[in-house]
């Protein structure tokens, strides 16, 4: 794992303390991934981002906000050589420990030197916690060109999700300070206008982590068809992100 470098920010600084909070508990339940809907959420956005990523064998992907390394290893079992960044120490000591054939790199995302280029850089719920203004040019500058570039990211039209970053946050000990979430249009005209191409955003993901397992296939089926229903699915949970580096 290689070292840390001295955050350059203070919000940085926010996500690095938020990072020794959620390495005190569980961070898997924490952020809703241990309950039996949870892991099934997980398994489907892990597997939506490999799609939109491309990955596969021969592949080398970037992974920032690992975290603890939950989706790490999905994107694994893929057969992609990944490369995973985070800025928290606590929690890539995990992700090592549950992922030893995987390079870790713990720093600040917008500081990574750009010596090494990826086919793909991925994610799950990591970009609405950077300032897009410094990570978006570094995601340009890390993808080779042609390289992929996905994401899972909540969703701000999502009720729940709404509530969460505007007047419910202070009452919330799992939001840090300053993360948001987005709005699918102004995103993507944000990614075009840093000079991302085959922009595509989708809201998807209707499966909350506190529905019991006994109803997870039925919530799973209609979510699939909330999905598929004009305006009615602006309203899920999440976005699934991708785009490209032009050649």
């Amino acid at each position: 794992m290689a070292g840390r470098k001295q955050p350059s920010s203070e919000r940085a600084l926010h996500e690095i303390e938020h990072g020794k909070f959620l390495a005190r508990g569980e961070a898997e339940t924490i952020w809703g991934w241990g309950s039996p809907a949870g892991a099934r959420r997980a398994e489907k956005r892990a597997a939506a981002i490999s799609e939109a990523a491309q990955l596969a064998p021969g592949v080398r992907a970037l992974e920032i906000g690992c975290g603890t390394g939950l989706f790490t290893r999905l994107f694994v079992n893929t057969g992609a050589q990944v490369v995973a960044n985070d800025i928290s120490a606590e929690l890539i000591q995990r992700a090592q420990a549950a992922n030893p054939v995987v390079s870790f790199i713990c720093a600040q995302f917008e500081d990574l030197p750009e010596t090494s280029t990826y086919d793909a850089i991925i994610g799950s719920s990591v970009i609405h916690h950077l300032d897009l203004s410094r990570a978006l040019p570094k995601c340009h500058a890390l993808l080779k060109p042609g390289g992929m570039m996905a994401f899972a990211e909540p969703n701000m039209l999502n009720p729940q999700v709404f509530a969460e970053r505007t007047f419910l946050r202070k009452f919330l000990h799992y939001v840090s300070p300053d993360e948001t979430a987005f709005v699918r249009w102004s995103l993507a005209a944000t990614l075009r206008a840093q000079g991302f191409s085959d922009v595509m955003i989708q809201p998807f993901d209707w499966l909350h982590p506190a529905v019991p397992a006994s109803l997870v296939n039925i919530v799973e089926r209609l979510g699939g068809l909330l999905e598929k229903i004009p305006l009615v699915r602006e309203f899920a949970g999440s976005l699934l992100i991708s785009c490209r580096r032009p050649v």
